[in-house]
């Protein structure tokens, strides 16, 4: 009974809680249950020694990691499960969980992040990133995409050159004046400036094909309702691309940039386009910068449902 007593008083605690219905569902690292649950290695160690002191988890060495997973008896899981209901971080931790699945199956990936490392180390006449995308941005076919908190509108008028109308949309007045007099200038008359908030942007609902926040959504003040506009503004069947940066701490972007947030990590981004709705998710470190302060980009691609 005192075993029970203890185990039953150790779970009261939400983060325990958290990390001990995790592990029912997969064995973890301490690495992966940061990345889930966003908190530092040591609080992770220390809520991991006592529940392996009561006998609640066990771990296994794997190589250079401890890999984490649930021992707590069958009747004590049943109650756990169901004080688990009234924690509402849990849901969350579910979709974090896939990310961290999916992450870990896509062996590949390692092998093309040492590729993206190679490309533009040795100098190759005509060959740059800025050429590649726009190749892939020419055989993009979208019949409607809007470009929100586009700035002065350089990705909406590479959008342009192959979509059927392109919608422009940010919140200064002078950029919207500046990007539309340049479409009017180069004649791009698919191309449409409008002022609004990524928020709130002025478009009608389900008449998009596409909608991208690239470098937008860490100066949003909600980006979860940034995201929710986005999905709602999508046909069924859309598609959102996300660019922008990951968690970072250079602070001094605050100054500089005006930037409300300091990135965003893969399994935050990843919860909040479940959050929103949208499915067959990609959230990937795209891009990796060499200079400091070394900002990452973050790469989020999530689909309306049909």
């Amino acid at each position: 009974m005192a075993s029970m007593l203890k185990s039953l008083k150790l779970l009261s605690d939400p983060t325990r809680l958290r990390i001990l219905m995790l592990l029912e569902a997969e064995a973890l690292s301490v690495a992966e249950l940061q990345e889930i649950l966003g908190m530092g290695q040591s609080r992770i160690s220390t809520q991991l020694s006592q529940l392996k002191l009561e006998g609640l988890v066990g771990d296994e060495r794997s190589g250079k990691n401890n890999i984490y997973t649930c021992t707590a008896a069958a009747d004590l899981m049943e109650v756990a499960r169901l004080a688990a209901a009234e924690v509402a971080e849990v849901i969350e931790d579910e979709v974090a969980l896939k990310h961290v699945l999916k992450k870990r199956k896509d062996r590949s990936r390692a092998y093309f992040d040492e590729l993206a490392g190679k490309f533009g180390k040795d100098y190759v006449p005509g060959r740059s990133w800025k050429a590649l995308a726009e190749a892939l941005i020419k055989v993009l076919n979208y019949r409607v995409v809007a470009d929100l908190g586009a700035g002065e509108g350089t990705l909406a008028q590479l959008l342009a050159q192959r979509a059927e109308k392109v919608i422009a949309v940010d919140l200064s007045p002078k950029m919207v004046e500046f990007g539309q007099n340049l479409a009017v200038q180069n004649g791009l008359t698919n191309l449409e400036y409008r002022i609004g908030d990524i928020e709130a942007p002025p478009i009608e609902r389900e008449s998009l094909d596409l909608a991208i926040l690239s470098q937008a959504l860490h100066h949003a003040e909600r980006p979860q309702r940034a995201l929710d506009a986005a999905y709602h503004l999508l046909k069924p069947g859309g598609r959102l691309i996300v660019l922008d940066l990951l968690q970072h701490h250079f602070e001094e972007a605050r100054e500089l940039y005006a930037d409300r947030w300091l990135g965003f990590s893969e399994s935050d981004l990843a919860g909040m386009l479940a959050q929103a709705g949208f499915t067959e998710l990609e959230v990937v470190v795209a891009d990796r910068e060499v200079m400091a302060p070394k900002f990452q980009t973050l790469l989020g691609i999530g689909v309306r449902p049909e």
